[in-house]
């Protein structure tokens, strides 16, 4: 009796003993699977690889903020030119500062041309770059205001005692018959807000049709 009872529990042990091993099993088993799905850990890295890749594109949009301001650049460029020429800041020409005078220039019998210069009276360098405002009185006291003509403006730079000129240019009516009688320019500066008066040249030839046929063109050096 004694044993079987002793063989009943050398039974039980060896029961224990490989239920244990089964469960050792069983771990193993768990850590094997885990470390076979490790591999899968890189997919995220390189999800992550990809957002930063993504992220790198956005220097293209500051490329094209980098052209705006380029294009920026360009748009200042006159002023910066100007001020080059002359070494340092230029500011622009007072009217205060300017002789100005209106001649007749029309190189022939169709062509009508007026002449208008402006002689740097100042003690500074200044700029009359640009189109200067321009109108036109009539006999019949009305005023009429001159459209500027297809071209660019110059850099015009004028030194103390230097000049520019600027035009307006018409067709000639050689008929005698000009519905057009004008007797002042008023003259104001590119850039500027106070204005002259000017007579009309008197040896000027008639306009053909009417002033909205005259054209005023940019202000360039003499020399």
């Amino acid at each position: 009796m004694k044993s079987i009872r002793i063989a009943a529990l050398a039974a039980v042990s060896v029961a224990a003993a490989f239920s244990l091993t089964a469960c050792g099993g069983d771990d193993s088993g768990t850590n094997a699977s885990a470390k076979d799905s490790a591999p899968s850990a890189p997919s995220a890295s390189s999800a992550s690889t990809g957002s930063a890749s993504d992220s790198g594109s956005q220097p293209s949009g500051g490329s094209e903020k980098g052209s705006t301001t380029s294009g920026s650049g360009k748009g200042t460029g006159t002023t910066s030119n100007d001020a080059a020429q002359t070494g340092g800041r230029v500011t622009f020409c007072r009217t205060a500062d300017l002789a100005i005078d209106a001649v007749d220039a029309s190189p022939d019998t169709t062509e009508g041309r007026i002449n208008i210069t402006l002689i740097n009276r100042g003690s500074a360098t200044c700029s009359a770059t640009g189109f200067a405002g321009v109108d036109i009185k009539d006999a019949d006291h009305t005023s009429n205001p001159i459209e500027r003509g297809p071209a660019q403006p110059r850099i015009t730079t004028l030194k103390p005692g230097a000049a520019a000129v600027f035009d307006l240019a018409y067709t000639i009516d050689n008929s005698g018959n000009s519905l057009s009688s004008p007797t002042h320019l008023i003259v104001t500066p590119p850039n500027e807000t106070h204005s002259v008066t000017l007579n009309w040249p008197t040896d000027a030839p008639g306009i053909k049709g009417a002033y909205t046929d005259v054209r005023v063109y940019p202000t360039h050096t003499t020399n």
